[in-house]
């Protein structure tokens, strides 16, 4: 590391750093835990380091989306075959869920929200 021949402290760091970015690269994807914050942050169990919102993902299932029920029909309706649809809301993840993540590559990925059995 020519140029900082001087400062060994800073050349010891820079090496350290980036072995450490290597062995991250490296990494096989990961599966983590994580809660949500209260200003919509994410701390991960491997990650400590509160994550804002924004810069991570959310899976389509657990960010509120809308989906349609169709198909279904019954009796005891005076007139058609009881055929119908719904519009199902799908919970949207909230401050204190505690949530499973995915890391890729460098990216959190909440999958979904854990509850207790």
């Amino acid at each position: 590391m020519e140029g900082f021949d001087a400062h060994p402290g800073t050349v010891k760091l820079a090496l350290a750093l980036s072995r450490r970015m290597k062995k991250e690269n490296e990494s096989p994807l990961a599966l983590d835990f994580g809660e949500i914050q209260a200003n919509s942050s994410l701390v991960t169990n491997t990650f400590p380091v509160p994550i804002p919102k924004g810069d991570y993902s959310v899976c389509g299932h657990v960010r509120g989306a809308q989906i349609q029920a169709d198909g279904g029909s019954h009796e005891g309706h005076s007139g058609g075959d009881g055929s119908h649809t719904h519009t199902v809301s799908l919970p949207a993840v909230k401050a204190g869920d505690r949530v499973l993540v995915a890391w890729v590559q460098s990216e959190a990925v909440v999958i979904d929200v854990i509850t207790k059995s």
